[in-house]
This record gives structure tokens, sequence and C-alpha cells, in this order.
């Protein structure tokens, strides 16, 4: 295990409710969401503390967070103004290093191994992150430092809101020992419910299974579970995430009944996916084409093709191709792209010379 590393992650506290709460200091105190209207078949992004009080959390249908809470004030999402907010965090990500690894708008891992500020503490490091993001964004965040990325997610929660944690290399074995077994990443519902029917329940008991029963009961990823059982988890801060994939979809109010009702919502959905490819083709190319529909019984089905570009007649061709599988109500439809990262020019040439060395080779040995 890497114990040299110093790893912090930042987690900024219910994200785009802050955002609303700063520019609306009259919510303050009072239970607020961000999401979807209930009588659109909403859903919840985010909530704030006083919400989740009410047992409201994100991916919630608003409608039922709203009957938990008939008090609940639900704002309809401002994606630029969150946007801007993350980009002035990540300015100040960058006082501090440059090996940050984003992993959404309000989150983000930093390597601060090599950082020289605060005498190299991280832990001041951290402290320093927070208070210049509540001075500059107004909003608060939560830390967590730790030796590796594993632990310190798991420790940026320890603490929220507006706190941070510290797990040290000397205090990882017995931390972990305790750990419930579910903060495990990986371990959902189900498998924490397996877990717990064979007696496992915190790391520590998982870590005395043999690597019989570890294969046994959790196949190929239970040499994986065993290692972040031990606390062990290598991977480095990645300074550049691929991006695989960029979709848009529309939940609707009112089911779409029939393929041409499916077929007039494409104009919009293309035009919105058009928007946000701006940003990404520079550094992207297009692979394939994929349409999403779910059915009024909530079946979902997907449908993709290979195409360079995005072509609205292959869109309707992929959607007509899902509705036929059910031919019921469509409730949800969705279009994207898969993607893969554009090759620089340095690359290509050499890609090229080392094909023509390739068949040079190829050609001698005739």
């Amino acid at each position: 295990m890497h114990t040299s590393r110093k790893i912090i992650h930042c987690d900024c506290d219910c994200f785009y409710a802050s955002i609303e709460m700063r520019d609306n200091p009259s919510l303050a105190g009072k239970p607020i969401a961000v999401g979807g209207s209930p009588e659109r078949r909403g859903v919840v992004a985010t909530c704030n503390y006083e919400a989740r009080k009410y047992g409201i959390h994100s991916a919630m249908a608003s409608a039922m967070a709203r009957s938990r809470c008939p008090e609940l004030i639900i704002i309809r999402p401002n994606m630029q103004k969150y946007r801007d907010a993350s980009a002035l965090i990540h300015k100040i990500f960058e006082r501090y290093t440059d090996i940050i690894e984003p992993l959404s708008l309000d989150e983000a891992f930093l390597d601060v191994t090599h950082c020289s500020l605060f005498e190299g503490s991280a832990t001041l490091i951290a402290e320093d992150i927070r208070k210049n993001v509540g001075m500059s964004v107004g909003i608060t965040i939560s830390a967590g430092i730790a030796p590796n990325k594993f632990l310190a997610k798991i420790a940026s929660d320890w603490n929220k809101p507006d706190g941070q944690f510290v797990i040290r290399p000397e205090e990882v074995d017995e931390f972990v020992k305790n750990l419930p077994v579910r903060k495990l990443h990986g371990v959902g519902k189900v498998t924490a419910s397996k877990m717990s029917s064979i007696g496992v329940n915190t790391c520590g008991d998982l870590r005395v299974l043999s690597e019989r029963e570890l294969h046994d009961n959790f196949g190929s990823s239970g040499d994986r579970l065993y290692s972040l059982a031990k606390g062990v988890d290598d991977r480095p801060v990645k300074t550049d995430r691929i991006r695989k994939s960029l979709s848009v979809e529309t939940t609707f109010s009112e089911d779409l009944v029939g393929m041409e009702m499916c077929r007039e919502e494409l104009p919009e959905l293309i035009k919105q996916l058009d928007g946000r490819l701006e940003t990404v083709l520079n550094n992207y190319r297009i692979t394939k084409q994929v349409v999403k529909i779910k059915f009024n019984d909530f079946v979902q089905t997907t449908v993709e093709t290979i195409s360079p570009s995005v072509n609205s007649k292959i869109f309707q061709e992929l959607c007509e191709e899902g509705y036929k599988r059910r031919e019921r109500p469509v409730r949800l439809l969705g279009i994207g792209v898969r993607l893969e990262p554009k090759q620089s020019e340095e690359n290509q040439n050499a890609e090229q010379n080392q094909l023509c060395l390739t068949l040079d080779g190829a050609q001698d040995r005739k």
C-alpha cells in the first residue's frame, strides 16, 4: 500500500441546494430540493439537510418527496450556475496541486503528496481549501484525508456537513477492521445481504474468509473486496477522465402513445444533444448513436448502431426498432452517442508510421 500518499477527497455539501440557498438567503432553514416538478414525474437531484430529515434523498420521485414533506420547496435546476460554481472551486483546488481527478461538478480527488504548503500537512491543506471555498463560492465543502482514494472518499462523508476527517497511515488497519462492509465500493443491498447471511458484517469479518470462500461467494470480485477490507487501494489520482458517452433524455408528464408521438419528440432531443456535444467534440469523436426507451410498465430497452455523427434519420430508425420491442406507451425517451478520445496529431502520425513499418516489414517477408 502507498502509505506515503496524501489524498484528499473534496465533496460539496448538497451542492445544487447550497447554491440555491446562497443565492436566496430566505431559503435558509427551510426544506428545499432541486429537481423536477411533482406534476411532471420529476425526480429530486439533491436536497438540503432540512429535507433529508423527512427521508427525502436524491433520485426520489418529486411527488413522493412532496408527500413526505408538504412544505418542501422544489427548485428547477440551473446547470449553468452550478457549472460556474464548480469552475471556481476547481480553480481553488489548482492552488494546491495539479493532480486533480474530478468525479462530478461537486467532488474531486486531489493528490497533495508533493504540495509544500503548510509544511506538507494534508490536514491543513484541506482546512485551507474548505475555508477558501466558503469565502469565494459561498458554500460549504467537506473533506476526507487518507493514504488512498478508497479511504479518502469514505472519510469525506464522516463529518458532513462542513467538516473533515483524517485517516492516518498508522490508523488504517484499525479503522477498516471495524468498517461495515456496506461501505465498500461495489457492495450494494444484494451483496450486503448475502454477506450478512454468512456472518460477514464488517471488513474484519471479511478478512478471515479463505481465498476459496471469497471466490465461491463473490466470484471474480472477491480479491478486490478482500484488498479493500485490508485498506489497500493502489489506484492513482487520474488527471484525465475519459468520457465514454453523452446523452439527453426526457420523462414525460403524460405517456407518449404510439410511434408518431415518439417521433415528434426527437427534434427537440437532438437539439439538446447538439448543444451538449459542442463542448466535447474538440477532444472526442462519435462512434455510435443510441436510443433509450422506458415504457409505462418501467421496462427499459436500449438500441444502438455504429455511426460517426449525429444523424436524425438514424435516431428515428433506432427509436422505431426500440418501440417495436413492446409497443406500449412510453414514459421516458432518451438519445445519445458513444464517444472515444481523438488522437493528437502526433499520435496519429506515430500510428501511421508504425503501420507503414508493419506493412513494409510484411512486404519484405513475402
